[in-house]
């Protein structure tokens, strides 16, 4: 639902409201910019299917009442709706990649797709790769839509143009891999004995849980202090800006490193798990102040 939100924010709230404005220029019509939006989210949904199947034996000590495959459906229908969202994300993407006269995005769909894969079935023990990985791929929900809708009409005349609503994307995509990416970091703080007894390799198994933990809050900090120079270096003209950054991103993140700080339980991490999601969603809804400050 994010990813899908996040997505029409982007073209809707980002690119929409400029095309008279400025001489931005996008690539897909409404229907196309759909036939991406639930490409992604079948390839996303697949990653999310292969990642249950590889991850029972955590779960069942991790979250025993959220365990779907082997309870609610078998391991070979999960298979079977793995490849059935792989195959029609893949084919989708392969359509759009020639709509736009660029065969050769293509590839990006085969890339996530297989980095899906790998990551839940050989990168997820690692340590630090697999979290590395996956918030990687979180970046890449927000960077595809510049790469269909900007990138294969950029011309001289619009150059500048494409290129600044593109560093947007960048900018948003950087926050989102960090946000992740830290949340990688606390949801193994919060699983730790389940990949324990699954032989898993993560930050804290290899180095415990109080390290770990210190290195999640330098981790956050990033983030943070980022957030605060976007603000002071791009934003800081624009008052509405300041205060919804400064309530729904920076204060929330100032009290996320302060509940690290102190964090002991189980329940303590998954409290601040949740916190990230909140402060990931309040950051992409931001994309809604770009019309009404700027427009």
């Amino acid at each position: 639902m994010l990813i899908a939100l996040v997505q029409l924010l982007i073209k809707y709230a980002l690119f929409e409201p400029f095309l008279e404005t400025t001489n931005l220029t996008i690539t897909l019509n409404g229907f196309g910019f759909g036939l991406l939006v639930f490409s992604t989210l079948c390839i996303a949904a697949a990653g999310n299917i292969i990642n249950d199947i590889y991850d029972v034996e955590t779960d069942l000590v991790n979250k025993p009442s959220k365990v779907i495959v082997g309870s609610k459906i078998s391991e070979k229908t999960a298979n079977i709706l793995f490849i059935t969202f792989n195959v029609i994300g893949v084919l989708i993407g392969f359509y759009l990649s020639n709509l736009v006269g660029r065969s050769g995005f293509f590839a990006l769909f085969v890339i996530i797709s297989a980095l899906l894969y790998v990551y839940a079935s050989y990168l997820k023990p690692t340590l630090l790769i697999g979290n590395i990985i996956i918030s990687v791929l979180v970046a890449l929900s927000i960077l595809i839509v510049g790469v269909f809708e900007l990138i294969p009409v950029i011309t001289e005349q619009n150059k500048a143009t494409q290129l600044t609503f593109f560093k947007i994307l960048l900018d948003y995509a950087l926050f989102a891999f960090l946000i992740n990416l830290v949340r990688e970091l606390i949801k193994d703080l919060e699983d730790v004995d389940g990949d324990y007894k699954a032989g898993m390799n993560t930050l804290p198994i290899a180095i415990g849980r109080d390290r770990a933990a210190k290195i999640a809050l330098v981790v956050t900090l990033v983030p943070l202090l980022g957030s605060i120079y976007y603000v002071v270096t791009y934003l800081f003209k624009y008052e509405l800006f300041i205060g919804y950054f400064l309530i729904f991103i920076i204060a929330p993140l100032i009290y996320i490193a302060i509940r690290i700080f102190s964090a002991k339980s189980k329940k303590d991490y998954s409290h601040i798990s949740n916190m990230f999601k909140l402060v990931m969603l309040f950051g992409m809804l931001s994309l809604l102040l770009y019309p009404i400050v700027l427009k």
